[in-house]
């Protein structure tokens, strides 16, 4: 399974509606300032009311030590580093995801619970607390819970647990930068169009009379 495209492609056509949402209510802001939000400084483009926001719950701590290396290591898991671009930790969605619960209070219990509940799950697999597992144990938990239509019944806590994990993760992935770039987003851009290509006019039977193409302009050299 080529877990990148999968993910990428989650992103692009079924995010969790609600989070998208609540991530435009406020059109001003900059689409990619989310995950700069959880990270860096506020910017001299942010209102004094941002700022305030920013401080405050950046001066909070959320999640432990341990919940933090579980969120990273199950991030990287669902957007590995690749030779395109770099991996969620690299685009620091953990540090986002710990933003987010603190903006976003409603997703602090369902978190938490399904940190405790993976942990679990894994002592009594594993022996091992998740983020002590190995790479190979790690997987075989996350396929338990990955796959909503495949899962077993008693996974359906995990499930659900994982299904906001993943939408977090990629939220907080593509609207970074690297995401943006992983994507091949560029924004607005001018363009330079040359007309309809030869083979498509042959194929329709039409052709560029020859008034109309010493009128049109050539970006060709």
């Amino acid at each position: 399974m080529d877990r990148r495209k999968s993910i990428k492609a989650i992103a692009l056509g079924s995010l969790s509606t609600g989070i998208l949402m609540d991530a435009c209510k406020e059109p001003e802001k900059k689409v990619e300032d989310k995950t700069a939000a959880a990270s860096s400084p506020a910017g001299p483009d942010r209102r004094p009311e941002e700022i305030a926001r920013f401080e405050q719950l950046n001066a909070i701590k959320f999640f432990t030590d341990a919940e933090m290396a579980t969120i990273t290591l199950l991030g990287d898991i669902i957007i590995p580093k690749d030779d395109v671009s770099g991996s969620a930790s690299d685009a620091k969605v953990p540090e986002f995801i710990e933003f987010i619960v603190k903006d976003m209070p409603e997703h602090q219990i369902p978190m938490r619970g399904g940190l405790r509940w993976l942990d679990l799950q894994c002592l009594q697999q594993f022996g091992k607390a998740f983020k002590d597992c190995s790479e190979g144990d790690r997987i075989k938990m996350v396929d338990q819970i990955a796959y909503p239509e495949k899962a077993k019944p008693a996974m359906q806590q995990g499930v659900a647990f994982f299904n906001l994990m993943r939408d977090l993760t990629c939220t907080g992935f593509y609207t970074s930068e690297i995401g943006i770039k992983d994507i091949g987003y560029i924004g607005n851009a001018p363009n330079q169009w040359n007309g309809v290509p030869d083979d498509v006019l042959k194929q329709y039977n039409l052709a560029y009379t020859e008034k109309e193409l010493k009128e049109c302009v050539s970006f060709n050299k």
